[in-house]
């Protein structure tokens, strides 16, 4: 059982839903990001998902973009990442860490190396959304072997036939895509979201969390409502962005979470 797992299976005893936060590593510096990412667990955070900055994403908005070209230009990289991790593993080993990004970085390193890094740092899932399940045994299945989690993204398009295929291999949690398009660009609409969930539920026992469109407590609890959970990242990335206090962005985290936590 991951952390993941066993996060999880401790909301669902308590009645609870999720709330996993997602800020990008190295933004604007590592201390400041590290700094963040310590405070998350007391400001309610359940599961933890950290970008990997990356020159060329295809499902960030311009928030995420962003982010992700001020950690690069503050010299962020993959090793600086793990590093990152494994220093918040030194005060907190129970908070699951998802690493969110792109397969062109992790090519780079080396499978083998990474994840043998990866789980030496304390990573407990990863999303990789340029990586289709067609290409399974390119770092999903090596993954898994080595005990992290392979989250797969389903989507509004993901149709009755394509399901199967995305959930075959996914573990840990599903997450679905609330909206089509890029992140931060339009509003999750529950009467939408709620049937998709329940349909993905009806052909697996994982977690679904739903993510995009999400900035507002109250949006949290409504989304959470109808699924396990919900993932907000543009509106906590954005105020990091504006040169916010560490504090200032955890209260809005707590205020966040809060809304999921009241579904």
């Amino acid at each position: 059982m991951t952390r993941i797992d066993a996060k999880f299976a401790a909301l669902k005893a308590e009645g609870k839903k999720a709330f996993v936060a997602y800020l990008m590593a190295g933004d604007p510096d590592v201390e400041t990001s590290l700094a963040v990412m310590k405070g998350m667990p007391a400001a309610g955070v359940d599961v933890i998902e950290l970008g990997m900055p990356f020159t060329d994403p295809m499902a960030d908005g311009p928030t995420i973009q962003h982010a992700g070209q001020r950690a690069l230009e503050g010299g962020q990289t993959l090793q600086k990442t793990l590093e990152m991790v494994a220093a918040f593993r030194e005060t907190d080993q129970t908070t699951p860490v998802v690493m969110m990004g792109y397969y062109n970085p992790i090519y780079s390193r080396g499978v083998e190396r990474f994840l043998t890094d990866a789980v030496a740092a304390g990573i407990d899932g990863l999303i990789v959304v340029d990586l289709p399940p067609e290409e399974d045994s390119e770092l999903c299945l090596p993954a898994q072997a080595a005990g992290i989690n392979f989250i797969r993204l389903a989507t509004p398009t993901t149709d009755d036939k394509r399901l199967p295929v995305v959930l075959r291999n996914t573990s840990g949690f599903v997450y679905y895509v609330s909206v089509t398009g890029i992140t931060g660009s339009q509003a999750a609409q529950a009467g939408d979201v709620g049937p998709e969930v329940a349909r993905i539920k009806a052909a697996t026992d994982l977690p679904v969390v739903v993510g995009f469109g999400i900035n507002t407590p109250e949006a949290a609890q409504t989304i959470a409502g109808v699924a396990d959970g919900c993932v907000v990242g543009s509106a906590i990335v954005k105020l990091i962005g504006e040169g916010r206090p560490v504090a200032e962005v955890l209260s809005r985290v707590a205020a966040l979470a809060g809304g999921a936590h009241a579904a």
